[in-house]
């Protein structure tokens, strides 16, 4: 990673480890430089060395010399970095075709079930377009966005902003475990289709991204191995699993019903941050009994109506002063627009809570009015028709319970106060 790039528009050299970049009459350059490349020139930033020399080692990898700012966090510290963006990306035509298809089959489905649904849906301000807008009857807002092609995290960050900020809840379906939208904003992975088989009535099932709540004492006697040492603790544990390894299992999620679940309500998105590290998070589809569940038992997450991580900003960098470095790094990367390695989604389970005593409010059993209402002639007829006394519903003498007096008997007191009185 390169610790500064040329400016092409001012004609500067950017130094990304000190606080003011080298250039303490410019306050507003760091928001300027660290824009998202779709709202910004792309050629705006430029390799250092290439700048020099005319050339740099990205470009005989087939990259791009342009570059972009991003944060990097290594032995705890945090820096900015600056990495080649990559060749523009035009979508094949088996992209092109493959997306086309997922939007028609998340419209049909909506439409299917009575949802209203738009296909490249623009909001009014123009500042966003997601590929399919649904509707739910309730008015809850689903944005599909069928990612078949490579995309960076900053760009489903900041797309998922938007889209929270205009009221949609975003909803990124894919083909890939290494897609950026995984773990980054609410998303479901399914296997990848060709497009006439997204057309088809084929099912599509949700690989990834849809998991269901699993709660256990961890016993010798368990049928899950203990999360935490292999065997058993005696705590208890609460984590999110695939339908599939859920005991019992589950029945897998499609497609065609998260398009309806998701706008109904019924499935909700969620927000898990470790319980040892909060900076790491994980995102899932879940049903909304499950998330009720989870809040009873460790409360609402703060950020959980956050779609996505924060972006940019200076919040926690460190500037660490050095001499500018015009040298490409180029080999030294790992800036992608898809991940290397699958994300930690695919996992059995996920957002593991151990605790050892389950919370009282669990226990708490909602109060409930067991009183017969019956009219004085109900009363009677029941009387007659059983061959006892009318009865109707008073206090009790001795600790005001409501209780059933029969006829003008004088006897009007429950029974654990009739036993109270009998021991005395």
């Amino acid at each position: 990673m390169a610790n500064g790039v040329f400016h092409t528009a001012y004609g500067i050299e950017i130094n990304l480890t000190m606080p003011d970049l080298g250039h303490p009459g410019r306050p507003g350059l760091l928001e300027e430089v660290t824009t998202p490349i779709d709202r910004r020139e792309r050629e705006l930033l430029e390799c250092l060395e290439h700048h020099g020399d005319g050339a740099c080692q990205a470009e005989e990898d087939g990259r791009s010399p342009w570059m972009t700012i991003r944060r990097r966090t290594v032995g705890g510290r945090t820096v900015w970095v600056a990495a080649h963006l990559p060749v523009r990306h035009t979508p094949t035509p088996e992209e092109s075709a493959k997306h086309q298809a997922m939007k028609e089959r998340i419209a049909r489905a909506a439409e299917r079930h009575g949802h209203r649904a738009e296909i490249e849906a623009r909001a009014t301000d123009g500042r966003i377009r997601t590929d399919v807008l649904v509707t739910g009857d309730n008015g809850r807002r689903i944005g599909w966005e069928a990612q078949y092609s490579p995309i960076t995290a900053d760009t489903v960050r900041r797309r998922s902003r938007a889209a929270a900020e205009h009221g949609i809840v975003p909803l990124w379906v894919t083909d890939t475990d290494r897609s950026a939208v995984v773990e980054r904003a609410p998303w479901a992975r399914v296997d990848d289709f060709s497009w006439k088989e997204i057309a088809s009535p084929l099912a599509m099932v949700v690989r990834a991204g849809v998991r269901h709540l699993q709660q256990w004492k961890c016993l010798p006697s368990s049928v899950r191995p203990c999360p935490v040492n292999g065997s058993s603790c005696g705590r208890f544990h609460a984590e999110w699993f695939l339908p599939a390894l859920c005991l019992p299992a589950k029945a897998p999620t499609e497609v065609d019903q998260l398009v309806v679940a998701s706008a109904d309500g019924e499935f909700v998105p969620m927000r898990i941050p470790d319980q040892h590290d909060p900076r790491s998070v994980s995102r899932m589809w879940v049903p909304a009994v499950d998330r009720d569940r989870w809040h009873d038992m460790f409360g609402p997450d703060e950020d959980e109506d956050s779609p996505a991580e924060p972006g940019a900003g200076d919040a926690g960098i460190t500037y660490t002063r050095q001499e500018l470095d015009a040298t490409c790094r180029y080999g030294e990367e790992t800036f992608t627009f898809n991940d290397p390695r699958p994300r930690h989604g695919n996992s059995a389970g996920t957002g593991l809570h151990t605790f050892d005593e389950v919370p009282e409010r669990l226990f708490t059993v909602p109060r409930q009015d067991r009183r017969l209402d019956a009219t004085e002639t109900q009363r009677r007829e029941a009387a007659l028709a059983h061959g006892c006394e009318p009865w109707q519903i008073g206090p009790c003498a001795g600790c005001g319970t409501p209780i059933r007096r029969y006829g003008d008997t004088g006897v009007h007191a429950c029974e654990a106060c009739r036993a109270r009185t009998a021991r005395r």
